[in-house]
């Protein structure tokens, strides 16, 4: 029963973690920069400037907002292109992962014996372990290239300067949450595949005649004619002693 609970947890938190994901790649506000508003300051007007994986866009204080969009293919940035085609493969390897971790469920009734249930749940943590890596990969390369336009624009106070959004956020949260799933349905598959190890070795010794069998196991009992020859050989001594007491 717990092993169930654990593979079940393990599919909702991986499910949860691919949607987070597939919602950073339509959420806006990548990256954001506020133009004046500060006290002191020359520009009475504020003005956001903000960016994600399809668009640039200028908003200022009477919300009005104007967009241009970025290109497809070969306009675009090189580290835009590669964030999209990073996610876009995390997202695919995601949804293998989900469709073969039914497969591998305990509680189903497709996919076989146990042991083929626990290799094709091993081979669906791989693909979201391994959709979780080009995930993480995406985020990574667009809050570097954040990070360094922040840095630029210390060095230069004409450049703007850029902040994480939450897309960014909720893009790792999502990652650390299949990092999870994929954890407990490593935990449960080895557990099922090595029960031996976590459970003592007891030997039994049986003789049956001139013959002697050893006996590995919890439960095993050496049988009728064993038992009555020990009662046998352990009675006589009990009374041997109470006569010479």
């Amino acid at each position: 029963m717990r092993t169930r609970l654990a593979q079940i947890l393990g599919l909702l938190l991986c499910i949860l973690g691919w949607g987070f994901v597939g919602c950073t790649l339509a959420m806006d506000h990548w990256r954001g920069a506020q133009l004046g508003g500060e006290g002191g300051s020359s520009v009475v007007v504020t003005a956001w400037y903000w960016s994600d994986l399809w668009k640039d866009c200028y908003e200022d204080s009477t919300a009005l907002v104007n967009c241009v969009d970025l290109g497809v293919l070969w306009t675009v940035k090189p580290y835009i292109q590669a964030v999209r085609g990073l996610l876009m493969v995390g997202l695919c390897l995601g949804l293998i992962g989900s469709v073969l971790t039914f497969f591998g469920l305990e509680c189903t009734r497709i996919g076989g014996d146990q042991r083929s249930k626990d290799c094709t749940l091993m081979t669906a943590s791989a693909f979201h372990l391994l959709g979780c890596v080009s995930d993480v990969a995406a985020y990574c390369l667009y809050i570097n290239r954040v990070a360094a336009a922040f840095l630029h624009s210390k060095a230069d106070p004409s450049k703007l300067s850029y902040e994480m959004g939450p897309p960014l956020y909720l893009g790792l949260v999502g990652s650390f949450l299949i990092l999870l799933g994929c954890a407990a349905h490593c935990a449960t598959a080895c557990r099922v595949n090595h029960p031996e190890s976590r459970r003592p070795t007891v030997l039994f010794i049986c003789e049956q005649g001139d013959e002697r069998e050893v006996l590995r196991g919890h439960k095993h009992t050496c049988g009728k004619s064993n038992a009555s020859q020990d009662s046998r050989n352990i009675f006589p001594y009990k009374m041997a002693s109470v006569v010479t007491v």
